[in-house]
């Protein structure tokens, strides 16, 4: 008997398993999508997070650990690239999750009518034996006979 698991406990489990499949499917579709990804999270995402953070570029957030001398550029932690990079992942991830689920949902119903047509076709074949009447013995419908002629 198996439980059915919400929406997102089940993406949970998918972006956590190695499954061989969904992985090759998810950078399949991941390579496809990365622009398209890229600039919606750019475009999109961000400057709603920066209204959100005060007017915040969230690409550009950073921690400066040695500023910029000369002819040397500044050394610093690029945590807004990295936080793009998440979001892209997700986003990716879900979609592919989304596609995965649909196709085993068409699978799984597939499965479920060619178990339907089996179990049919095995009702009409045990019917259709039932229905045929057996011959009996010639032999013993005899003695039979006998039998009932010697009690009377």
């Amino acid at each position: 008997m198996s439980e059915k698991k919400g929406f997102w406990a089940e993406f949970k489990q998918f972006i956590s398993r190695g499954n061989v499949l969904d992985m090759a499917v998810g950078v399949v579709v991941g390579g496809a999508f990365t622009a398209i990804i890229n600039s919606l999270v750019k475009s999109i995402i961000n400057p709603i997070i920066g209204l959100a953070t005060g007017g915040v570029d969230f690409g550009a957030l950073k921690i400066v650990l040695k500023e910029a001398v000369g002819d040397k550029p500044e050394l610093a932690i690029l945590y807004g690239d990295f936080l793009n990079a998440l979001l892209n992942f997700l986003i990716i991830a879900f979609v592919v999750f989304c596609v995965v689920k649909a196709f085993n949902k068409v699978k799984d119903a597939a499965e479920a009518k060619k178990k339907a047509e089996e179990a049919a076709k095995k009702a009409a074949e045990e019917k259709a034996k039932a229905s045929i009447p057996v011959k009996e013995d010639p032999q013993l419908v005899l003695l039979r006979e006998i039998r009932d002629a010697l009690k009377k």
